[in-house]
């Protein structure tokens, strides 16, 4: 169970605008660019489909594709955020190697320390070369 500050997500709520801010500033960084970005694939998947001849089909197909996983993608880091951003607990030896952030030593600390989330980033970046491939392998057989 996540808790933050000691309540449940459900029953949690911020003790002032700056937390509220920061929240609201952590969950459109963090879960809205996958959203969007999947959004947009989706928007380009059906120009393709419905715009162009039946020769487009296979890359609006590709693209309805990327767009399903990158919606995945942000459901599973949307997931890992309410953990990331909940108390720390006993078991996360991870955050306690983050470097403190110079300049924010003194200030206030809202939830766990920031710690990029390399293998989303890695599997994003995997999965759109893959798609980039198969694009480039569809336009040369046209």
């Amino acid at each position: 169970m996540h808790t933050y500050r000691g309540h449940r997500a459900d029953s949690f709520r911020p003790i002032d605008v700056l937390e509220l801010n920061e929240l609201r500033a952590r969950n459109r960084t963090f879960n809205g660019a996958y959203r969007r970005t999947a959004i947009a694939t989706l928007g380009y998947a059906l120009t393709a489909l419905r715009l162009f001849d039946s020769r487009f089909f296979r890359i609006g197909i590709l693209y309805l594709v990327l767009s399903i996983l990158l919606f995945a993608l942000g459901y599973i880091r949307a997931r890992q955020s309410r953990h990331d951003f909940s108390d720390r607990s006993k078991t996360s030896a991870l955050y306690d190697q983050a470097l403190p952030t110079v300049g924010q030593e003194d200030r206030r600390e809202y939830g766990r320390p920031f710690i990029t989330a390399g293998r989303d980033v890695v599997t994003v970046g995997a999965l759109v070369m893959i798609v980039e491939i198969l694009l480039f392998a569809f336009v040369l057989q046209m």
